[in-house]
């Protein structure tokens, strides 16, 4: 977290005196971070990959859903539509 304080540091702008916030949110949230690529190892990586991937569509009205093959592993590829639904979804399930 230090590292990353002071990374940013040259992004921060801290013009709130009453709320404290140490970020400025442009600094942490891209609005183009619209992707979400997940890997999925063993013998039901098909599987979970299928059942993450319904999960999403389910919650959000606009997923486009990509699985790609790679040897024995499968990739997951999620295009929310906006940021923060691939936020919401990653916090709501852990990933």
């Amino acid at each position: 977290m230090v590292n990353t304080i002071k990374q940013q540091q040259q992004n921060v702008n801290d013009s709130c005196s009453d709320c404290g916030s140490f970020v400025d949110i442009g600094a942490v949230i891209d609005e183009h971070d619209t992707e979400l690529i997940l890997v999925f190892k063993g013998e039901a990586a098909e599987i979970d990959a299928h059942k993450l991937a319904n999960t999403a569509q389910n919650r959000f009205d606009k997923v486009d859903v990509k699985i790609v093959h790679v040897g024995d592993d499968v990739k997951l590829i999620l295009y929310f539509s906006v940021t923060v639904e691939k936020m919401l979804f990653q916090l709501e399930n852990g990933v």
